[in-house]
């Protein structure tokens, strides 16, 4: 009987071992679905999702803190991989998104200042960790093994600080406002520049290299993603604008961008569809449960909640159909692919249930 729970103490620790860095997706997919709710007065399931998302942000950390003490060598050696680095910039993005929740839901800016403190920390950190090593490193893999839609995260995880600084600057005295505003004018700025970069060699790859259905993983829809959380950051700019002069004097440059960055977003909407319709249904791709899918609620939710900030900021008010419709589309998304992650929990545990329950007979 000493060897039953070999299977269920074997498997844990190989999860742990393996396990994504690009988990926190799902605090920041079920953040910005939160928030594009509220925003859309669908209070109660707001608040709801924002319960959750507290207790999926606690699990994750201990569950990287674990990793990083357990396997240290697997866990830095993932920051300076082509393709499972970027994934620590969801780390970044869903401190920040997190954060904006506690400021617009609770209205709890202290506990919104502490996660802004934390997400600017570690933005540094990966930033300079993470490119720094990938440009040293002997290595390196060529373009269309080495890049994908998910090196876009680092743009979400800039223009998320955006986003949350420009929520802070509104509810911050003078003279932090003014400087908690020019922070956030700084990183949208920055996380543009980033997106020109990195979306020139991605579509370069796109276009130029073979493509298969398993190429095309889900944070491609990152493409999408990273132009909609431009557009919240941008518009949250322009309402700032009475509380600091600077950001007046650029009124028609910040509404030009927004704009710019809207467009851009809803013009890979139709690529994306038709590009999962080539994976899914033309090439018969398997669905299967991946943390890597919370990439692609995230945009949807992004794309309603920038969409509506955008309408408040500039007066659009024939967009007003446009931000139910993906708050509708990222909630069913976001129900499937959580149900996919408590069935794939589910079936791991059965599985570890059955094994053990054969070793007992069979040691019987």
């Amino acid at each position: 009987m000493s060897n039953s729970s070999k299977p269920s103490v074997a498997a844990m620790p190989a999860s742990l071992a393996g396990m994504s860095p690009a988990y926190f997706g799902m605090v920041m997919a079920t953040g910005i679905v939160s928030l594009a709710a509220h925003l859309l007065a669908l209070r109660a399931l707001a608040q709801a999702l924002f319960g959750l998302n507290i207790g999926v942000y606690a699990v994750l950390w201990l569950l990287s803190v674990l990793r990083a003490v357990r396997y240290p060598r697997l866990f830095f050696g993932d920051m300076v991989d082509h393709l499972r680095g970027p994934g620590f910039f969801t780390t970044v993005a869903a401190t920040s998104i997190l954060g904006s929740q506690f400021v617009v839901l609770a209205a709890d800016y202290r506990a919104g200042k502490v996660l802004w403190g934390v997400a600017i920390m570690l933005w540094v950190g990966l930033t300079y960790t993470i490119f720094s090593g990938l440009t040293i490193k002997a290595r390196k893999p060529p373009l269309d093994q080495g890049i994908s839609g998910g090196w876009l995260l680092a743009v979400v995880a800039t223009q998320s600080i955006a986003v949350l600084s420009a929520l802070l600057a509104a509810h911050s005295n003078q003279p932090y406002r003014l400087e908690i505003n020019f922070l956030a004018l700084s990183m949208w700025l920055w996380g543009g520049m980033l997106y020109i970069w990195m979306m020139s060699l991605i579509f370069y790859r796109y276009t130029f290299f073979p493509f298969s259905p398993g190429d095309l993983s889900p944070p491609y829809w990152i493409n999408m993603g990273a132009m909609a959380i431009s557009t919240l950051a941008g518009s949250l700019l322009i309402i700032n604008t009475p509380d600091a002069p600077f950001l007046l004097s650029l009124l028609p440059f910040i509404k030009g961008f927004t704009v710019f960055y809207w467009a851009t977003g809803t013009w890979w909407i139709p690529m994306l569809v038709v590009l999962a319709l080539w994976r899914y249904v033309f090439r018969r791709f398997p669905l299967k449960n991946d943390p890597l899918y919370w990439g692609a609620v995230f945009p949807l939710g992004m794309y309603a909640a920038g969409t509506r900030e955008m309408i408040e900021a500039m007066g659009f008010d024939f967009l007003r159909f446009l931000p139910p419709i993906f708050l509708y589309i990222g909630l069913v998304a976001w129900t499937a692919v959580f149900a996919g992650l408590v069935f794939e929990l589910l079936r791991r545990f059965g599985l570890l249930a059955c094994g053990k329950t054969r070793q007992d007979q069979n040691d019987v």
